[in-house]
């Protein structure tokens, strides 16, 4: 497979995007960029410093001082924020009860895209999110729009959370999901929509496994001349 490979995958949150992506870049040799965590690290940043959502100069200066990076450790992707391990805190509810606000902001996805796009300059890369195959890499070689019943959607994050917050209820994970689905389908900066040349993945009834099968099935055909 040559260089310069990017793998596009949206679609709604909880529906196991970061799963796939990972799975994919690691049986592939990829870097997986988890956009996602990267709008909630921001929305972290914000909150921790009081950020006013509707003072653009506030907003602007802020993401001045937020740098954000990757790495990996035992085979797991970590993100930092100003060197700060924040990949289990930007998980959390208060995190994302407010990410898809923040992200909704122009000036936060104009920095996040830019940095997004560096990073898919000078190798092959799996990146989800919300906006990859539409407004990111549009001119991606494979685009996946991943899909799944909202109940089950719920009932898995909850099944993630509850390990770690056992007083949160189902019912809190699914109105939270609602919520960001209608906030991402209707922002006016970027909304979550499926790429006319993205292929539909729903997953409500596959396993891991099988999501990584059907995925592993469309990128052979790009190794072909």
């Amino acid at each position: 497979m040559s260089n310069n490979i990017v793998i596009a995958i949206d679609g709604y949150s909880s529906c196991g995007k970061s799963t796939l992506a990972k799975a994919l870049a690691q049986k592939l040799h990829f870097i997986y960029v988890d956009s996602g965590a990267m709008y909630r690290a921001v929305t972290l940043y914000f909150l921790r410093h009081h950020i006013d959502l509707h003072d653009h100069q506030q907003v602007v200066e802020a993401l001045k001082n937020i740098h954000l990076n990757f790495h990996s450790r035992d085979y797991q992707t970590h993100i930092t924020l100003n060197d700060e391990e924040v990949s289990e805190e930007i998980r959390q509810m208060p995190v994302s009860d407010n990410v898809s606000a923040v992200a909704a902001l122009r000036e936060v996805r104009y920095e996040m895209v830019k940095q997004q796009q560096r990073m898919g300059r000078s190798k092959n890369i799996v990146m989800d999110g919300r906006d990859i195959g539409t407004t990111v890499f549009p001119d991606a070689q494979l685009k996946i729009f991943m899909t799944a019943d909202p109940k089950v959607r719920a009932e898995r994050r909850y099944k993630e959370l509850h390990e770690k917050n056992p007083d949160i209820t189902l019912e809190e994970v699914f109105e939270n999901i609602a919520h960001r689905d209608y906030q991402d389908t209707t922002r006016e900066e970027s909304p979550l929509m499926r790429a006319a040349d993205a292929i539909i993945l729903d997953n409500t009834n596959l396993t891991p496994d099988q999501q990584l099968e059907f995925a592993l099935n469309k990128i052979k055909g790009l190794s072909e001349p």
